[in-house]
C-alpha cells in the first residue's frame, strides 16, 4: 500500500507541471484586420501572461499603442477593453481562437456629439480577422548593404509628382509643386508612391514648418515621424521617433524653416536612421505597425506614405535604393 501510494504521489507530481504550463492560443502578437467592407482597418494586439492574470497592448487603427484596462478569457474567448480597469473606454473586444487565428468582432460608434449634427450616434459591428505577427529573419540595418538602383521619388531639380497617387482617391490632393518644392496645402491627402519596396534605404531633405507635424511611412506601415521639436528631449511622438513606439535615441532636430536630412535603411524589421549627420536609430527592432497604416501585410513590399493631413511640410529630395540580396 506504502509503494502505491508513492507511486500516486510520484505521478502526480509529474503531471501537474504539464497541466499548469499549458500556453493559452491567445498570447503573442497579432495582427488584426477588419472583413469586408471594413477591410482597410488595421489594428495591433499583444497579449502576455503576468503575475496576476493576462495583461495587453492595443493599437486602435490611429495614434499609439496602449496598455489595456481588461485582458480575460470569458466563456472560452478573448475579451479586452481599453482604459484603466475602473475606468474603461471604448469597445469591448472579443475573438475566439480558431485554426491558428482570431476571429472577432466589436461594435463602433459613430456620429453624436457636436459633431454628429443633432443626429442620435449608431453603433454597427465590425469583423476582423487576427493573425501571428511575423517571425522575422536575424537581419542588421547597420551592416554594409548591397545595393541596387536608386529611385527618385522626387527631385527639387526636375519636379514632378507622377511617381506619386493618394491614399484617399475621393478627397482632394492638395499636394503640388511650389517653386521646386513638393509641398502640400493642409488638410492634404497622404501621398503614397507608386512604386513598392521591400529592403531599401530612403534619403530625404525636407523643411519643417513651426510646430509641423507630418511623418514617412516604410511600406506604407511604420511612421517615422516628421516633427518640429529642436531642443526637446527625444520622445515616443517626437522627430524620427518610430512613432509610438520608440523614441530616437538622441534629439537631432535642426529649428523650424532649416532644411533637414535623413537618410534610413529598413531590413526586415530593423531600422538604423541618421537624423543630419547623428545616429539617432541603430539597428532599431520596429515591434508593429504604427497608427495609420495602410496594411498589416507586414512580410510583403509596400509603398513609401507621407502623412499630409496636419501641417506644412515641403521637400526638396526623396530617393529610394533598394536592398538587393
Amino acid at each position: 500500500m506504502r509503494i502505491l501510494l508513492s507511486a500516486c504521489l510520484l505521478a502526480a507530481v509529474l503531471v501537474t507541471p504539464s497541466v499548469s504550463a499549458q500556453r493559452s492560443p491567445f498570447l503573442g502578437s497579432w495582427n488584426l484586420t477588419g472583413t469586408g467592407d471594413d477591410a482597410s482597418f488595421v489594428y495591433w494586439l499583444k497579449v502576455e501572461q503576468g503575475p496576476d492574470g493576462l495583461t495587453g497592448r492595443f493599437l486602435n487603427r490611429t495614434g499609439s499603442p496602449v496598455t489595456l484596462g481588461v485582458v480575460k478569457i470569458e466563456n472560452g474567448e478573448l475579451v479586452f477593453q481599453m482604459g484603466r480597469p475602473d475606468n474603461l473606454t471604448g469597445p469591448e473586444f472579443r475573438a475566439k481562437f480558431e485554426n491558428g487565428r482570431l476571429i472577432g468582432r466589436h461594435m463602433l460608434r459613430q456620429g453624436g456629439g457636436r459633431r454628429g449634427g443633432g443626429e442620435p450616434p449608431t453603433e454597427r459591428q465590425v469583423n476582423w480577422i487576427g493573425v501571428p505577427t511575423p517571425t522575422w529573419p536575424a537581419a542588421n540595418a547597420s551592416a554594409p548593404q548591397k545595393f541596387g538602383t536608386p529611385v527618385v521619388l522626387f527631385d527639387a531639380a526636375a519636379p514632378s509628382m507622377d511617381a506619386w497617387g493618394v491614399q484617399f482617391p475621393d478627397r482632394p490632393v492638395n499636394w503640388s509643386v511650389v517653386e521646386g518644392l513638393l509641398q502640400n496645402q493642409p488638410p492634404a491627402n497622404n501621398l503614397v508612391s507608386k512604386a513598392k519596396f521591400s529592403d531599401f534605404k530612403l534619403e530625404a531633405e525636407y523643411r519643417l514648418s513651426a510646430k509641423s507635424n507630418s511623418g514617412l511611412y516604410l511600406r506604407g506601415r511604420y511612421e517615422m515621424q516628421l516633427f518640429d521639436d529642436a531642443g526637446q528631449p527625444a520622445a515616443l511622438t517626437g522627430h524620427m521617433s518610430i512613432y509610438g513606439r520608440k523614441a530616437a535615441d538622441t534629439n537631432a532636430s535642426l529649428p523650424p524653416g532649416e532644411w533637414q536630412r535623413t537618410e534610413i535603411v529598413l531590413v526586415g524589421n530593423r531600422v538604423t536612421v541618421t537624423l543630419n549627420g547623428t545616429r539617432i536609430h541603430d539597428n532599431a527592432v520596429i515591434e508593429g505597425i504604427t497608427g495609420g497604416a495602410l496594411d498589416n501585410d507586414e512580410l510583403a513590399p509596400g509603398p513609401i506614405m507621407i502623412q499630409g493631413d496636419h501641417t506644412l511640410a515641403s521637400f526638396r529630395k526623396i530617393v529610394i535604393t533598394p536592398i538587393v540580396k
